[in-house]
């Protein structure tokens, strides 16, 4: 019997608007694949990202259209010439992980990680607001370990005050989401410093980031937006000193380890991060995790309900998926 492929559209309310420079949003909007081969049924979910030109219906198409070739036995290999990296091909390419552990049982984990998995620390992030409002939530997370701070406005200074004041035994990422430019990174980058802030992400917008390679770093600074894929580490090295790897981004896990691996062997430190998606989102980026150096997989702590069954988080640890969620 040939393999069997499925797709939906899910969306899970949020508990409050989430935030960035950007815009809000106020549901997470994702795309559920399911491939199932003699009665055996793997899946993977991709959240859609309209800053990279995807929607969820043309994700859902996308999909789709890989129907006839995974009914046909299309692996993990053949799938990453056949599909752009992106969304779409990360939810199949998750997909073929999880059938292919239930169908040999032996877990994902096994191949992904290079040490036995265990629960990871997560930041918590505080979406963009006014300082005041920023400020009461950090203060609300302030025991947790590392808070994901979202700005990215002309002027972030009383952000910035307001929250390292609120949370001072947390370690702090700044998230600017491509929302700074040359007339202010300079400033931001000497306050972040002066406020022991411990990374700096995204601060200018993708393809206008030259400037980076000729300033001083006082904080490290992350790429998110200006990397996707293991082609992009060699020209990221001047500017850069970590990337956040994202599932999303790079199509699937089956790019992630690679890209992992290949920034490590750069001298990148390394992210783990998310879109806000559920806890089958999360599953394969825990173990991709696990020996990075910051991890941002809270998306589902955003969300008003999760997926059932869904990851343990604990505090501001996040454990490993179990066999009946993924892998």
């Amino acid at each position: 019997m040939p393999r069997h492929l499925s797709v939906k559209i899910d969306s899970f309310p949020l508990k409050r608007a989430f935030n960035i420079s950007r815009g809000a949003k106020t549901a997470a909007d994702v795309v559920t694949c399911t491939i199932t081969d003699n009665g055996v049924s793997g899946w993977g979910e991709c959240v859609p990202y309209k800053r990279y030109g995807e929607t969820v219906e043309g994700v859902l198409e996308a999909i789709e259209a890989l129907a006839g070739p995974i009914s046909e036995g299309m692996t993990r290999q053949d799938l990453q010439s056949a599909m752009k990296p992106g969304a779409a091909r990360n939810a199949i390419d998750c997909a073929l992980w999880d059938l292919e552990a239930k169908l040999s049982g032996t877990r994902v984990a096994t191949t992904a990680c290079h040490i036995l998995p265990r629960p990871v620390p997560t930041a918590v992030t505080i979406s963009l607001g006014e300082p005041a409002e920023m400020a009461s939530e950090a203060r609300a997370h302030s025991s947790q370990k590392l808070l994901k701070v979202k700005v990215g406005t002309s002027d972030d200074r009383a952000r910035m005050h307001a929250v390292a004041s609120a949370a001072r035994d947390a370690e702090i990422i700044l998230d600017a989401n491509e929302g700074w430019d040359e007339s202010n990174i300079r400033e931001h980058l000497l306050l972040a410093a002066e406020l022991h802030i411990g990374l700096i992400e995204q601060p200018l917008p993708a393809g206008k980031d030259e400037i980076l390679a000729h300033i001083p770093h006082p904080v490290p600074i992350c790429a998110d937006e200006s990397v996707h894929t293991l082609a992009d580490l060699q020209s990221l090295s001047d500017r850069y000193d970590a990337i956040n790897i994202k599932l999303d981004k790079t199509g699937g896990l089956t790019e992630a380890l690679l890209m992992r691996d290949r920034a490590r062997e750069l001298g990148f430190g390394v992210m783990v991060g998310c879109m806000v998606g559920s806890s089958l989102a999360m599953a394969p980026a825990v173990l991709l995790a696990q020996d990075a150096d910051w991890v941002d997989l809270d998306g589902p702590l955003l969300m008003a309900k999760d997926r059932s069954p869904s990851l343990s988080y604990s505090g501001s640890l996040v454990s490993p998926p179990s066999p009946d969620l993924w892998g």
